[in-house]
């Protein structure tokens, strides 16, 4: 059935359509050098506005999928590059070295207001509530990581219902909810424990643990930051980008 474009959901409009386009590609159900639909052709399909039909091809040209070629049309381009990002939020993906078996607690599961510089992180109005994940992770029933992550409730309001121990918030977000991870930045620090990660990690308070500070994003639209404390000395970090599939 041809996915359409939901007015009644959070996720913007030319998210929806750059997202129904980029599975025609993918899908090779638009083959390379295909023309794609005009805007005329596309704002009655969806029922949205030239501007809206506009801006999603913009963003598919940006990111390869589309050329467009003056006094012709748009077409797909000869090489399409997958913005999918297969990494991270599953607790495998993002730290361990491989034959680790791990265990995943729930601390917090809630929803909260920006507190510091939160709304600024996640650019979003400083009223706009947010989705609270707090999940400690562990080997052999000794704690190695604190994860907390934040994400607007307005992108995703279903997820406070989800399953956030056994499942991987990039599933949840691409397969459920089918709202694509374009953009991860990622920033590693030295930081000292304050005095509970001392003692979820059975160490002084003031002691070194490496922090990753991470911000994801779906197009332009800002839709996760994750603060992740690592104890020290136990594995290291493992990040991989993996655009090929």
């Amino acid at each position: 059935m041809e996915r359409s474009v939901h007015r009644e959901i959070p996720q913007k409009l030319y998210v929806q359509l750059s997202e129904i386009i980029r599975r025609k590609i993918e899908n090779k159900e638009w083959g390379v050098g295909f023309k794609i639909p005009t805007e005329e052709d596309l704002c009655k399909t969806y029922g949205i506005s030239r501007a809206t039909v506009r801006t999603a091809i913009s963003e598919l040209v940006k990111h390869g999928y589309l050329v467009r070629q003056q006094g012709r049309g748009t077409f797909v381009g000869k090489k399409v590059i997958s913005d999918e990002l297969s990494m991270l939020t599953n607790f495998r993906e993002q730290l361990l070295e491989a034959d680790i078996d791990f265990s995943t607690e729930v601390l917090a599961q809630t929803t909260i207001m920006p507190v510091d510089d939160l709304n600024i992180k996640l650019d979003i109005p400083a009223h706009e509530h947010i989705l609270y994940l707090k999940r400690l992770r562990s080997i052999d029933n000794k704690p190695i990581l604190i994860q907390e992550t934040y994400i607007p409730v307005s992108v995703c309001p279903k997820l406070i219902d989800d399953n956030v121990k056994d499942n991987s918030l990039f599933v949840l977000f691409e397969k459920k909810y089918g709202i694509p991870v374009t953009q991860v930045r990622s920033y590693f620090d030295i930081v000292s424990l304050n005095d509970e990660e001392g003692r979820i990690f059975d160490l002084p308070a003031g002691s070194p643990a490496v922090l990753l500070d991470q911000y994801f994003f779906s197009w332009k639209t800002h839709i996760m930051y994750s603060r992740s404390i690592a104890k020290p000395g136990k594995f290291k970090f493992s990040i991989e980008f993996d655009k090929t599939q």
